[in-house]
């Protein structure tokens, strides 16, 4: 890998880790926002989903935007506009405008996903694709655990507010390097943008999401439940549009591939249990066994480090032997370190109780997501990167955003068992799905 290939793949990793890095950091700074800005827990709910909510209606028309204009022009653009949407966020005066400026960041983080992959995929030669793909992971992954850590530190001696400030001086830096090493590409076929689509998208996934946070804050009144059936009804009239568009945001003919499908429908069981488990349980270690934001932060640093150590050699593993049984194991793995978790309470110990499922977690994680990102961009053509990855974060952003809307059903103070047992149960049917449905597929 080149000079200019390295500095154009850490621009990808930056840009895109500061996305995942905002979809956990706020998790960490929850009891304090609800402190300052007198939040209910379905208010905190709103702010973990408002982001999740237009970077998974959005993430598709992103992809697609990256192909039609230019993937470097986007992913710059996106840069951007979530450099001063975060900015703006840390100066908000009360929760609405919080919850509202989430939205808009998730809007610009939707351009910065699927384009940091679709990038990845056309600026790197293939033979180091796995090596590329292991690392963004890694890295990514790193970002997102690395980040709590310093965001705990930054609310622990100023204020939550400074976990959105910190984002500014890493976007300049970010939009710099892409500037002058990624090389410009884009599909040579002519195409629209979706706009039809994207609209249905986000009112499906709105409604959806209102529903199911709102209904047991309203006792599931009239009005809640016509929101949630409505959404229903709109994700099938979105389903019917895409597949009779002529350039849909959603490209039904790539779920013909047996691994894209595959691939997609553990991504969902997948990332829906990683999101739902990270919410419950940052958020259960300061409030009942009394961590500090920071030392809840430092708790994930396992998370952090199995990343590093592990998933780059994942990465070319999975690219040589194929993704299967990383897939497969993977999941079941951390699945068993999250059922460990589920009778922590009072009185319990970090070393004894907390890090040996936080360790397994970690460990599981590690194994599963580089294969799982190269089975992504190995199972459709090159001129589809951008829409392949588009679809597959949209999936992974889209259970994480139903998953969190879910966790409140059985009332707040039965939040931290119903989300283990969920998310558990999500990550081992991961493993199994990933078994029955993904194939090796011969790589050239």
């Amino acid at each position: 890998m080149n000079r200019r290939q390295l500095f154009a793949l850490i621009a990808t990793i930056a840009g895109s880790g500061i996305v995942i890095l905002d979809g956990f950091v706020v998790n960490l700074a929850l009891p304090n926002i609800a402190h300052d800005l007198h939040a209910s827990f379905s208010g905190l709910q709103w702010i973990v989903d408002g982001y999740l909510l237009s970077l998974s209606a959005l993430i598709l028309l992103g992809g697609s935007l990256g192909d039609i204009f230019g993937r470097k022009r986007t992913y710059i653009v996106g840069l951007i506009g979530f450099g001063v949407s975060s900015l703006m966020c840390g100066l908000a005066p009360n929760l609405t405008m919080l919850i509202l400026l989430r939205v808009i960041q998730g809007l610009f983080g939707a351009l910065l996903v699927p384009g940091a992959l679709a990038i990845i995929n056309t600026n790197i030669p293939i033979k180091l694709r796995g090596l590329a793909f292991g690392r963004w992971t890694a890295w990514s992954g790193i970002t997102a655990v690395l980040g709590p850590l310093l965001g705990g530190y930054l609310i622990s001696v100023a204020s939550w507010r400074w976990i959105f400030f910190i984002n500014v001086p890493l976007i300049i830096v970010c939009v710099i390097m892409a500037a002058a090493n990624i090389d410009e590409t884009k599909d040579s076929n002519p195409r629209k943008v979706d706009i039809s689509g994207a609209t249905l998208a986000a009112a499906a996934l709105a409604a959806i999401t209102y529903g199911l946070i709102e209904g047991p804050v309203k006792h599931w009144s009239r009005g809640t439940v016509a929101i949630l059936v409505t959404g229903v009804i709109l994700g099938v009239l979105f389903y019917f549009v895409e597949a009779h568009s002529k350039d849909p945001m959603l490209k039904l003919n790539l779920f013909k591939s047996r691994n894209f499908s595959g691939v997609n429908i553990t991504t969902f069981s997948m990332y829906g249990g990683l999101a739902g488990f990270l919410f419950v349980l940052v958020i259960y270690l300061q409030t009942t066994l009394g961590y500090s934001s920071i030392k809840a932060g430092v708790s994930l640093m396992p998370v952090s480090v199995m990343l590093l150590l592990f998933s780059s050699r994942v990465g070319v593993l999975a690219h040589k032997f194929g993704p299967r049984l990383f897939m497969t194991f993977g999941p079941l793995t951390s699945a068993i370190g999250m059922f460990s978790l589920v009778r922590l309470g009072h009185g319990d110990r970090y070393l004894t109780d907390v890090f040996p499922g936080v360790f397994l977690f970690a460990l599981g994680l590690a194994i599963t997501v580089a294969p799982l990102t190269i089975t992504v961009m190995n199972s459709v053509r090159e001129s589809e990167s951008g829409i392949a990855s588009g679809i597959n974060n949209a999936v992974s952003r889209v259970a994480g955003l139903i998953v969190v809307a879910v966790l409140g059903l059985l009332g707040a103070g039965q939040v931290y068992r119903f989300g283990i047992i969920l998310c558990a149960s999500m990550l081992a049917a991961a493993g199994i799905i990933s078994y029955v449905l993904i194939r090796n597929p011969k790589i050239s």
